[in-house]
């Protein structure tokens, strides 16, 4: 039968994943013993991060009320030079 041969196919190959697997984990395990990476008990410096530059409420009100009449008198001046 057609589903004899496939599951005979699945299992070679789960065969071979289960090898390659035991070689990688050997590998890994026949290191000298030292740690790799971060030390224990340490954060990441991405959790840590400090804020910078930022503006407060009352910045961010003052800046757009400066902008808002600056433009205003942009448009203005705009309004002069085309009533001319």
């Amino acid at each position: 039968m057609e589903i004899d041969k496939i599951v005979a196919d699945l299992k070679k190959e789960r065969d071979r994943l289960v090898k390659a697997i035991a070689a990688l984990v050997g590998v890994g395990s026949t290191t000298t013993g030292k740690r790799r990476g971060r030390k224990p008990g340490r954060k990441a410096t991405t959790t840590t991060r400090k804020r910078r530059g930022g503006i407060s409420k009352a910045g961010r009100k003052r800046l757009s009320e400066l902008m808002k009449k600056r433009w205003a008198e942009r448009r203005k001046k705009g309004m002069t030079k085309l009533g001319k």
